[in-house]
């Protein structure tokens, strides 16, 4: 079961996302809160897998709430649900720690596909805040990658963790990170997040 910690300051907006998130099988609501600083102690007693978070609440935002859970908890998710589409908005929050970004309008089912792939180390992105992103980040689109890299990349793009990377390309965790290491360092980047945005821009599957 993903355990799953709603917060949002407000209440039929947290009472709709639970009973969403009822209908799922997979997926178990452990708690609610109705702003940032209420999170990060109730996420404190409870460590749930992925954390729904808000932005715009009182007490503590969601993105310094998403900044020392992250901190705190390290093996706490975050995807950040909210109505900002705004760029500084969505860079705050990722460079904040969250694992993804999702609007509130998007389909309920999306929002349960994104709830899945962050617990299992996805990076779910609504399209517009990964325009966005690659927007602000101007990411280099002239890169050399061996081709070991360049299959290590479209899975990390894909959303797998390390460890089914290892699996799927039948070398060790330690060669991927090694590989990541050498990729971040190429592109100029400092994480999975921005690696992942550059290789959904620059590469298609076909490269392999």
């Amino acid at each position: 079961m993903i355990r799953v910690l709603i917060v949002d300051d407000h209440a039929v907006v947290r009472a709709g996302l639970a009973q969403l998130l009822a209908t799922a099988d997979d997926i178990e609501v452990v708690g609610t809160a109705a702003d940032g600083q209420t999170a990060l102690e109730v996420a404190g007693e409870l460590h749930p897998d992925v954390i729904l978070m808000d932005l715009s609440m009182p007490r503590l935002d969601g993105v310094a709430a998403t900044r020392r859970i992250v901190a705190e908890l390290a093996d706490v998710h975050v995807l950040v649900l909210t109505s900002f589409s705004d760029q500084k908005k969505i860079v705050d929050a990722i460079h904040a720690g969250a694992e993804g970004y999702l609007l509130k309008n998007a389909e309920p089912d999306q929002i349960l596909a994104g709830i899945r792939a962050v617990a299992r180390g996805g990076l779910p992105l609504d399209p517009m805040v990964a325009r966005a992103l690659l927007t602000a980040r101007r990411l280099p689109a002239a890169v050399q990658l061996t081709d070991r890299e360049r299959d290590v990349l479209l899975l990390v793009r894909d959303g797998m963790p390390n460890k089914l990377i290892a699996r799927r390309l039948g070398i060790t965790e330690r060669t991927v990170k090694a590989h990541l290491g050498s990729v971040f360092q190429r592109l100029g980047v400092t994480d999975r997040t921005q690696a992942a945005l550059w290789a959904a821009e620059h590469l298609a599957d076909d490269e392999t």
